[in-house]
């Protein structure tokens, strides 16, 4: 089983007594196969793997599911044990904002108040600000951020780069369920029938991605994609549908792309995403 620690002073100890590289997995727990995927991908990296437990309450907002959230922390540690996590630090509210919510937080720029930012006021300025502490707390050479969260992976990147952060950010694949579902923790909110639902995301992407290997411009592209979801089971409200390049900067004409899409489903809001190339044919 990992070390669990849970407390700044905990964590500082036991950091400094891992040599090598290390990698870090930041989550909010209730950890699933996309997880291990992480887990896996940093262990491949690196010497050692940290994890981070915490449920940052700076980016939900009022009508949002903090309190509800899943809290799992024993089946989480028996995942970080089988993908072969060394460390984990789960850390209370109290722990990492010990003088109360930050009145210093990080501004994600304007792509914060686009897509995720737009249906989220303020969501990003609490996911940069506790990923840079977390960072500063770590110490970590590399940090592992899944494809599916497609714009919080690029903000990390982007925010490393302009503040200079000695670390890695390395994006991994999206783990889907064998009917296309990407794997989330959000998914157990899900009733039978709206898990049904839930894959109007993934088969507009799919639509989509088939239009653009068909040789589609992006206009095509995106009309695909709304057509399908549109097609799909009731129960399922789309939020947004946009195809952008791959730093989420106006669509490209035409080579690599990303199709996002969020959308509510019953009381759950699920978001999804898939690379792309546009190659229309002339």
């Amino acid at each position: 089983m990992p070390q669990l620690v849970h407390t700044r002073a905990e964590l500082a100890r036991a950091r400094a007594e891992l040599t090598g590289t290390v990698g870090v997995v930041m989550t909010m727990g209730a950890l699933h196969e996309g997880h291990e995927e992480l887990l896996r991908a940093a262990r491949e990296r690196a010497d050692h793997v940290l994890v981070t437990i915490f449920v940052n309450p700076l980016q939900f907002g009022p009508n949002e599911d903090f309190d509800r959230y899943p809290r799992t922390l024993d089946g989480d540690l028996e995942v970080c044990r089988r993908a072969g996590a060394d460390l984990v630090f789960a850390p209370s509210v109290a722990d990492m904002y010990p003088d109360g919510e930050p009145a210093v937080r990080i501004d994600p720029g304007p792509l914060g108040a686009d897509l995720e930012g737009l249906s989220r006021p303020g969501f990003f300025h609490g996911v940069l600000t506790v990923v840079l502490k977390l960072l500063q707390l770590t110490r970590p050479d590399l940090t592992f951020f899944g494809e599916k969260d497609y714009q919080q992976l690029t903000l990390v990147r982007r925010m490393c780069r302009d503040l200079d952060v000695p670390v890695e950010v390395v994006g991994v694949p999206t783990v889907r369920e064998p009917d296309g579902l990407a794997r989330s923790s959000r998914n157990r909110y899900l009733a039978e029938d709206e898990r049904e639902a839930a894959l109007s995301l993934s088969r507009a992407l799919r639509a989509g991605a088939d239009a653009a290997e068909a040789g589609r411009d992006a206009g095509a592209v995106l009309t695909a994609a709304h057509a399908s979801f549109g097609a799909g089971e009731p129960g399922a409200r789309l939020d947004y549908l946009v195809l952008t390049d791959p730093d989420l900067a106006p669509g490209p004409v035409s080579g690599p792309a990303r199709l996002l899409v969020a959308a509510w489903v019953g009381g759950t809001r699920l978001i999804d995403n898939a690379p792309i190339r546009l190659d229309p044919a002339h």
